[in-house]
Formats: structure tokens, C-alpha cells, sequence
């Protein structure tokens, strides 16, 4: 294999620029070309990508969002656009494509694979939701970020004797939620997994009133059927139910612009030099994720349609923290 493509595609994660240095300079070491695809699948139909040398991935490792850009492409869900994606990548004598991105990007290198061009997608979002990973690019920081501003929420929450809502990521998956929710000593964390009712977390929260704490938070994933909105709503028909004044943030895409942690750096760094081994060894058609703190490769036919689970253990282990 002479020349190889690298892609990043769906909701950007940090640590996805230090997939795409992995990427490069393990093909180049191994004596391969490496064309860098803008904006996603897009950049592929429309023919926008270029040679990328060692040069052009250095000092982006520590840079949050994707030097090569993503976006939507509803013409790649047509079988005329991925004919059109694939003949572009054969007239740059592109023999393989690495893809970067969650669960809809890694349809997307299945699709591909399935019309017979070789393919290895790399485990990237910030909602940890992929299976073939333990952990996937992007949610150790989008975590830190989230428990960052829990922290801070915590210090003028104290003075003023106040509640927080924080809501954050997570639309289908509360693992950004839940762990920051744990992390940061939350009084309630309220999942898509595990709904909770309003009036259960009214009672949390007053149950925490009556025991005498003086402020609470409450860490809210977007997803969550009782989302923050819902929450206050309800709470406003009944301002005394908690016993606490309620305030509400939304953190939302601030999450996605973090530096990445040195976790996610690292991570980036092994799967990406890990997609690279695995098309070296005859691979295609695998994620390259991370299994026990080693890099394992998973058929794509494997993860497809599928979401992780979250360990459920992990919320009552919230719960018991909170009491």
C-alpha cells in the first residue's frame, strides 16, 4: 500500500488532531503517502484533499477541534455520491481511507467498505457511546470541561445558598453526564438510561435541603427526556418544593472546544497509529478502539447500529455519593 486518506467526520472531538498526526507520520514512516481530507465525507465528493507531510501535523496535538474540518454531507447517503466519493479517492491513487468520528461517521466507513474499498475507522466522540472502545477521542476532556464548571458553579452556589442545573452532552448517551456528575459530588445526575421524574428530584434535592446542605447540583445530560428546561419548568409551578433558589447553565458546545487532556492526546496518538498497523497487516473494515488499555481493531459489521450501554452500577454509585 503506496498511498493512504485520512478523514474526520461528525461532531468535532478534542483529540482528533492528534489522530490525524498519528495517522500521517506512522503511514509516512512506513514509506506511504497521506492525503488529508477536508471537511468529512464532503471533502471526498467533492474532490478536496491534499498531500499532508510531517510538517503540516506538527504542533496541532494540543489544538481542540479538527485541522481537516467536518461536516454534513447528505449526498454521501446516496449510492451516486459514494461512487462519486470512491472514484475521487482512485484517481489520487488513494488505496485506503482512515475515518475519524463516532457512530455516524463509522456507518459511513462500513458503507464504504461494503463497496469494497479498504477502510479502518478510529474511535472518536465525546459521547463514549461507540462499541469497539472502552473509551473513544474526546470524552475524557469534554468530562473535564463539564467538571470544571461544576466546580465553579459549586463556589457561588455556596455563597448564595443555591441549586444548579448544569446541563451537558449527550444527546442519546449520559456517560459525559454521569461521570462528571460523579466526579464533582452532584446531589442528582439525570441520564437518557435512567430517567428520572421531576418529583423524584425534587425530593433529592430536598431531602439534601433537610439534611443541611446549602447549595446542590443537579447535572442534567441534553438528552435526558426531564431535561433542565423540563425541570424548571416544573419546579417554577412549586418554588418551594427543593427548598433551594434554582439556577440554570448549559454548558453545550463548549465542551467540544476544549484543549484535549493528555488522556485524549494519548488516546488520539495509539489509535491513530493503530488504524495505520492495522491496514498495514491486510485489516479494512474494523474500528481501531481501545480494549484493556490495549488497541484492538472490531468489524465494522459489529458496531453499526449500535450504541454502548453505560454500567448502570456507575449510577447508583452516584446516588450513594449524593446521600
Amino acid at each position: 500500500m503506496k498511498r493512504i486518506a485520512v478523514l474526520t467526520s461528525g461532531g468535532d472531538a478534542p483529540g482528533m488532531n492528534a489522530a490525524i498526526r498519528a495517522v500521517t507520520r506512522t503511514a509516512i514512516d512506513g514509506g506511504m503517502d497521506v492525503m488529508g481530507v477536508h471537511e468529512g465525507y464532503q471533502g471526498l465528493i467533492a474532490d478536496d484533499m491534499a498531500f499532508l507531510a510531517r510538517r503540516d501535523v506538527g504542533g496541532i496535538m494540543q489544538a481542540g477541534g479538527t485541522m481537516l474540518g467536518s461536516a454534513r454531507c447528505p449526498e454521501f447517503e446516496t449510492l451516486a455520491g459514494r461512487e462519486v466519493a470512491v472514484r475521487n479517492m482512485e484517481q489520487h491513487g488513494v488505496e485506503a481511507l482512515v475515518v475519524i468520528g463516532g457512530n455516524g461517521s463509522q456507518t459511513g466507513s462500513y458503507v464504504l467498505s461494503q463497496m469494497g474499498f479498504p477502510v479502518v475507522g478510529v474511535a472518536s466522540t465525546i459521547d463514549n457511546d461507540l462499541e469497539g472502545s472502552d473509551v473513544t477521542i474526546g470524552v475524557d476532556s469534554a468530562i473535564n470541561v463539564a467538571l470544571e464548571a461544576i466546580d465553579r458553579l459549586k463556589v457561588t452556589a455556596e455563597s448564595h445558598r443555591r441549586a444548579f442545573l448544569v446541563e451537558v452532552m449527550g444527546r442519546h448517551c449520559g456517560y459525559v453526564a454521569l461521570m462528571a456528575g460523579i466526579a464533582g459530588g452532584a446531589e442528582v445526575v439525570v441520564i437518557p438510561e435512567q430517567e428520572v421524574s421531576p418529583e423524584n428530584v425534587a425530593q433529592q434535592l430536598r431531602a439534601a435541603y433537610d439534611r443541611g446542605k446549602q447549595h446542590a447540583m443537579v447535572v442534567v445530560a441534553e438528552g435526558a427526556k426531564n431535561n433542565a428546561e423540563r425541570l424548571v419548568e416544573h419546579f417554577q409551578t412549586d418554588p418551594e418544593a427543593t427548598g433551594f433558589r434554582l439556577r440554570v447553565t448549559i454548558l453545550g458546545h463548549v465542551q467540544r472546544g476544549a484543549n484535549p487532556t493528555a488522556a485524549d492526546r494519548l488516546l488520539g496518538t495509539r489509535l491513530g497509529e493503530g488504524a495505520v498497523r492495522a491496514l498495514q497487516a491486510g485489516q479494512t473494515g474494523v474500528l481501531a478502539g481501545l480494549r484493556g488499555n490495549r488497541v484492538v481493531t472490531t468489524p465494522l459489521e459489529e458496531i453499526v447500529g449500535r450504541q454502548k450501554p453505560i454500567d448502570l452500577e456507575l449510577f447508583e454509585l452516584a446516588s450513594i455519593m449524593a446521600r
